[in-house]
């Protein structure tokens, strides 16, 4: 039996393993894959705070893996399949862990581009997150994939480091809010390629091309590029628990981070909330730590 069992080893889970065990509460972190997430496999983070020049994503999460650690937490590589509310249950396929109090903090995976050459650059290159990584495409072109709110709200902020920024989307208009699009459009360092889509990637050590067949036409032309952006959604991983979840499929909470279910809480990118930033899991993890430490005051189980 657990004080808190946290399923997900991102930054909200550690964040959640680091304040949990240091209240001395007994607490295991569940990660399907290796603690960190995405702000792993992210290149570079220049805007994670004490930071100021920046620092390689697995550098910053195994800082905060050691200290969860430090404190007790026991972090272990097993992927949860299915959590029983009522039994305060968390399956995995060797073993069930019981728990006092759970925060859930899966994460949302971006949903990437099934083509040639996008599994070899993923950090190399290809981003999901502009506010993350786009200093590092100063003076330098760059591609952005999607038409709705977050792609052009990504377009345009790239602009602010990158020489030019080539929109591709799929159709021919945009989804996103008008006022939106009539900011993009002004820009002078953006390019739209409608009725698009990327069908190849390729470079050497990093990309550097980007190969785009037009759907109407069928005409195809390779673009020169050092990064590219994907916004094409998100899927958040919350499939393994039944709370309340928004039209996407993301855990509602309160501020407090608290579910609809007593004991259960949620954390970070799985969560539904506007903003998803390494800074914000951190601060969710945070929360829902302490949160759960009350619970369990309160409940005396």
């Amino acid at each position: 039996m657990y004080d808190v069992v946290i399923i997900g080893g991102g930054p909200a889970g550690l964040s959640a393993g680091i304040y949990a065990a240091r209240a001395r509460l007994k607490t295991v972190i569940l990660e399907r894959l290796m603690p960190g997430g995405q702000a792993a496999v992210t290149d570079y983070i220049e805007n994670y705070p004490g930071y100021p020049e920046g620092v390689p994503g697995h550098e910053l999460v195994a800082k905060m893996q050691e200290q969860a650690e430090k404190f007790g937490c026991q972090i272990l590589s097993n992927e949860v399949e299915a959590v029983t509310i009522e039994k305060k249950t968390a399956a995995t396929r060797s073993e069930n862990y019981n728990w006092k109090a759970l925060i859930v903090a899966t994460g949302a995976d971006p949903r990437t581009l099934d083509v040639p050459g996008c599994a070899d650059f993923k950090g190399r290159g290809i981003s999901f997150c502009a506010t993350c990584d786009g200093a590092l495409f100063s003076d330098r072109k760059v591609a952005v994939v999607g038409g709705g709110d977050s792609a052009v709200k990504e377009a345009i902020y790239l602009t602010k480091f990158a020489s030019h920024v080539f929109v591709i989307h799929r159709r021919d208009k945009l989804r996103a809010e008008r006022i939106i699009q009539e900011k993009a459009f002004k820009n002078e360092k953006i390019t739209f390629v409608w009725d698009s889509i990327v069908t190849a990637i390729k470079g050497d050590q990093r990309v550097e091309e980007i190969h785009i067949h037009n759907v109407k036409t069928g005409g195809e032309k390779d673009v020169d590029v050092d990064g590219i952006f994907v916004y094409i959604g998100r899927m958040p991983n919350t499939a393994m628990i039944n709370v309340e979840k928004d039209k996407a499929g993301y855990i509602v909470t309160d501020s407090d981070m608290r579910t609809s279910a007593k004991g259960v809480f949620a954390a970070g990118d799985c969560r539904s909330k506007e903003h998803r930033q390494v800074a914000t899991a951190v601060g969710d993890g945070a929360s829902a730590a302490m949160s759960a430490e009350e619970y369990i005051a309160e409940n005396g189980d």
